[in-house]
């Protein structure tokens, strides 16, 4: 007699528009297309599929996961209510409550949030990243030097990284770091910018840690006026000239040193952040063939035409089999007695 499929959920967080950040409803809205992506692979697999969106009321959203008696849940939440700071937050809740779930843990997830502490942990395991400080003033002294990239500490998808972002001089810094204080509510991250090629390195669980292909963002067509960076632009908005120049290419150009150099560095990476499942790490190459890691992210865009997806491709996965270890990988992890999902790694 063979085992009953899984019942599976897929919870993803429904748009909820933050005022005065109207443009940036795109990334907050595209999450409710990859549910449905994700759906769609998962029914492929022959599994019973539910999906959830959470909305205005957490109480219900989990009313209705525990009424479904799922056996996982595939969470595709990015924050609550508008707010990607809370993305922790909700991982935290599903664990409380011993709800088996896809990608990584609440702790995780709040860490890897905080970019400035991110960074000091991947420091601490001798992994590069470039020199930065977190700046709760716009007149607090800069101690890295020019030129600076300024972001805020706690967002993803580009939120908040624009054409203005990278600054040579104190005034510039003076106009950024303000605007992440004031529109943000959050100290910024500013970093030293590192002029190069930029790489990011897919990285999944299958029973053990693996990178997938090097992809390469292809900055030979960007405006000499504009900076060579992943801007929000260049993400999320398909008419901008920064989304027009800026093609992601995947395999990337490189030899097979520097390819098992970058994916050495995103399992290092992935490990020391006690990621698990998924996970994308971010790359900058200097001129002198320097690397330094800019970022981890937990839970990077996973949608078919995302960089995940095309990595997935690269490798000769299909979407559907991607989902299918994580199920598996989620589903090892659940307990007959009910610990906590997050309780182990």
């Amino acid at each position: 007699m063979t085992d009953p499929l899984p019942n599976v959920g897929i919870a993803f967080n429904a748009y909820e528009p933050i005022t005065g950040r109207s443009e940036e409803q795109l990334s907050e809205e595209s999450v409710a297309e990859v549910a449905k992506e994700v759906g769609e692979a998962v029914k492929k697999l022959g599994y019973p599929v539910t999906i959830i969106p959470l909305q205005k009321s957490f109480l219900n959203f989990l009313r209705r996961v525990k009424d479904l008696n799922l056996d996982v849940l595939v969470n595709l939440c990015e924050g609550f209510f508008g707010r990607p700071q809370w993305e922790a937050n909700v991982a935290a809740t599903l664990e409380l409550m011993h709800l088996t779930f896809t990608g990584n843990k609440s702790r995780t997830l709040a860490v890897c949030q905080d970019k400035h502490m991110a960074k000091a942990i991947l420091s601490s395991y001798n992994l590069p990243t470039s020199p930065s400080q977190l700046l709760s003033s716009k007149d607090q002294p800069l101690e890295v030097r020019f030129p600076v990239i300024i972001k805020p500490n706690a967002e993803d998808a580009s939120l908040g990284i624009g054409p203005n972002s990278v600054v040579s001089d104190p005034e510039r810094l003076a106009v950024q770091v303000k605007r992440v204080l004031d529109l943000y509510k959050q100290p910024a991250l500013v970093e030293e910018y590192i002029e190069g090629r930029e790489f990011n390195v897919a990285v999944m669980e299958n029973k053990t840690v693996v990178a997938l292909p090097v992809s390469e963002i292809d900055f030979s067509q960007v405006p000499e006026s504009m900076p060579h960076i992943c801007s929000y632009e260049a993400k999320w908005l398909k008419d901008h000239v920064m989304y027009q120049t800026t093609p992601p290419v995947c395999p990337a150009p490189i030899d097979n040193a520097l390819k098992g150099k970058l994916q050495q560095m995103a399992v290092d990476a992935f490990r020391a952040l006690g990621c698990r499942d998924y996970a994308r790490v971010d790359f900058r190459m200097d001129g002198a063939g320097n690397i330094f890691i800019l970022e981890i992210n937990p839970n990077p865009d996973i949608s078919l035409d995302a960089g995940y997806a095309r990595a997935l491709n690269a490798a000769g996965i299909e979407y559907s089999r991607f989902w299918k270890y994580m199920l598996d990988n989620a589903l090892r992890r659940k307990k007959p007695h009910g610990s906590p999902d997050g309780a182990v790694r």
